[in-house]
């Protein structure tokens, strides 16, 4: 819930009141229940409110403990706070407030910025010592809840969003090219940088200080652990305690004084979601995003998954509402998406934009399935395209010529203009890939299992915080809150050591494979979706078999068809013409050769022409000023 952002000036010099104003102007959508601020001579902190817990003035922010030492505005939610609440009263608090951010400053009154690290739950948090005169920002262990900062010549700008840091008049808008580098390759930024050079995305699991006497101090509390696996456990245990910390995560993310509802797609994990927390609403609403299939062909013709969510909507007995898109619907919402998403990332994420705005009408706050395939193996297609590999390098070797996702380092001569060039590093994307397992020293890359595990490791770091802030800000664009019930601290904890042969059906089955039998290997990567074994046991008494055994399928939009179709001209009008503004950074002539490949049908380029055409909007919006109507 909400939108946070806050000013901290080093140099000792005043904070404008207009100024941190302006910023939370920007984030108004995140929070149209209310708004806050606290200014104090060098430090200001700006809080706009999405009202889900306490919606009374009592839990209000910026919020002050009752010794009057701290001063906290913070975006999220707490699922253990009344645990905490208790702990906290034993200990002589008292609290005026049923909201979970009261529980948040009495219980860095008492321990410090350290409390953050007992939460279970999704933050993103400021927090102002007046005594000492030091700002400690801290984020989840799962970065779901985004939080942002610029620093120069004595300032400390921070936000939920990079909007609102915009704001500040002394930031000027320049593109990060090692940024862009990173994102046309993996469409994605396994990095802590964004495309606005010099504004920094602060890492999940990690507290930073910032005072007037020391330099910016981090400190990660925390990180992901697949090496540990126990090999004791059997599947009938790991499948019992799957199901016993699945229900309880998600009737722990109910909790909530607004109405809850569930995303519903034809898939597991929201079925799975939707089946349990059905169970403590009478009525629980759900919500589907089909498409328009009467101009699709070949395998996206199977992307509608309406029918599936239709038949666990009537096995729910749910309040079930849909929204249909059509190839026309892109023109509309592709600039507002940009506008919102601002930090660009992974998939074709127009769709999230639709489905988060209907259920907005109806709901505050919307459970989602994202995490699941992350924890417990849903990608068997990615995993074992380096099952053989025969050690770190080869392994690293394997997996980044995978992870190319967009334009691979060799081609990168042909992508960007001769002045991106003379700037960038194309082998950096690599070294950025090597760091995300080495940050990690404890992977070991001798067996199958191991291979896999890293694979685990290396997606839950890099794949999920992408679909996260996707998730993140395009719900906050509608005023809705999603939560995450497989990121429950217990059931992630749990997850990462259930051993890779409870959640991989086909494990034994790849080892017997001959390496050098490419057309078997082929029928696995193409035929098999054998991920989540064990997940998929432990929901078989909840959802119906035709569910359970589906094959695994990402939601988005048929876009290789209408990009060729119906949406043709709509993207060279866009990409190919004076008018195309990233044309300054991305070479001309490479954009025509992908999009006429793809039309031409000679290629499927969805993927990068989707990135072509969001970064065109990102140079229209955010460095051309371009007002989107």
């Amino acid at each position: 819930m909400c939108g946070i952002a806050g000013i901290f000036n080093i140099n000792g010099s005043s904070v404008a009141l207009n100024t941190i104003q302006s910023m939370m102007d920007a984030l108004a959508h995140r929070g149209p229940d209310g708004e806050g601020h606290f200014i104090n001579d060098n430090l200001a902190l700006g809080h706009r409110r999405l009202s889900i817990l306490d919606t009374s003035s009592k839990g209000a922010q910026p919020m002050h403990s009752k010794d009057g030492k701290w001063v906290l505005v913070f975006n999220g939610c707490i699922y253990n706070f009344l645990e905490l609440k208790l702990e906290l009263q034993s200990l002589g608090h008292s609290f005026i407030s049923s909201s979970d951010t009261e529980v948040l400053t009495e219980g860095v009154s008492r321990y410090g910025p350290s409390f953050f690290e007992r939460l279970n739950g999704m933050f993103a948090i400021a927090a102002w010592n007046k005594i000492t005169k030091e700002l400690y920002l801290s984020r989840d262990r799962h970065g779901t809840k985004p939080l942002y900062y610029w620093q120069n010549e004595g300032v400390l700008v921070f936000a939920s969003e990079i909007k609102a840091i915009l704001k500040h008049p002394n930031f000027k808008v320049e593109v990060d090219l090692h940024a862009l580098n990173e994102y046309f390759t993996f469409q994605n930024l396994f990095s802590y940088n964004t495309l606005f050079k010099g504004v920094t995305l602060l890492p999940p699991a990690n507290t930073v200080k910032i005072s007037t006497s020391v330099a910016l101090k981090h400190n990660s509390w925390w990180d992901y652990d697949f090496n540990h696996p126990d090999d004791k456990m059997t599947f009938e245990d790991a499948k019992l305690e799957t199901e016993r910390l699945f229900k309880i995560a998600v009737a722990r993310q109910m909790i909530s004084d607004v109405p809850v509802g569930s995303y519903l797609s034809g898939g597991m994990d929201s079925c799975s979601i939707s089946a349990i927390a059905s169970r403590h609403v009478k009525r629980l609403s759900t919500f589907t995003c089909g498409f328009d299939m009467s101009e699709v062909t070949g395998v996206e013709a199977n992307y509608d998954e309406r029918k599936e969510a239709e038949l666990m909507a009537n096995y729910l007995k749910t309040e079930h509402y849909e929204q249909i898109m059509n190839a026309g619907d892109l023109r509309w919402s592709l600039p507002r998406v940009v506008y919102h998403l601002e930090d660009l990332r992974v998939g074709m994420s127009y769709p999230n934009y639709y489905i988060s705005r209907l259920a907005s009408k109806f709901v505050k706050v919307c459970l989602q399935g994202t995490g699941g395939d992350e924890l417990y193996g849903g990608y068997p297609w990615r995993y074992y395209r380096i099952f053989k590999s025969l050690n770190q390098n080869d392994f690293f070797n394997q997996y980044y010529n995978f992870w190319q996702r967009l334009v691979s380092d060799a081609d990168k001569t042909n992508l960007f203009e001769p002045s991106v060039l003379k700037e960038i590093d194309i082998e950096q994307p690599r070294r950025t890939f090597e760091r995300v397992f080495t940050f990690n020293n404890s992977l070991k890359y001798d067996t199958p299992e191991q291979h896999i595990n890293n694979s685990l490791y290396f997606e839950i770091k890099t794949f999920l915080p992408g679909l996260l802030i996707v998730g993140d800000k395009l719900s906050m664009a509608n005023g809705l809150e999603e939560r995450f019930p497989f990121l429950d601290n217990d059931l992630v904890n749990f997850a990462q050591s259930v051993p890779i042969k409870h959640k991989l059906g086909n494990l034994d089955l790849m080892k017997r494979i001959d390496e050098n039998d490419f057309r078997d290997k082929k029928t696995i990567y193409n035929e098999h979706s054998d991920g989540k074994t064990v997940l998929r046991r432990a929901m078989m008494d909840f959802i119906p078999d035709r569910i359970l055994n589906r094959k695994k399928q990402g939601f988005s939009a048929p876009d290789e068809s209408w990009y060729r179709g119906e949406n043709a001209e709509y993207v060279k009008d866009l990409l190919l013409t004076n008018n195309t503004v990233s044309t300054q950074f991305i070479s001309k002539a490479y954009i025509h050769k992908i999009v006429y490949e793809h039309i031409n049908q000679k290629i499927n380029h969805r993927l990068l022409i989707w990135s072509f055409m969001n970064f065109e909007w990102w140079c229209r919006i955010f460095l051309n000023n371009e007002i989107i109507e």
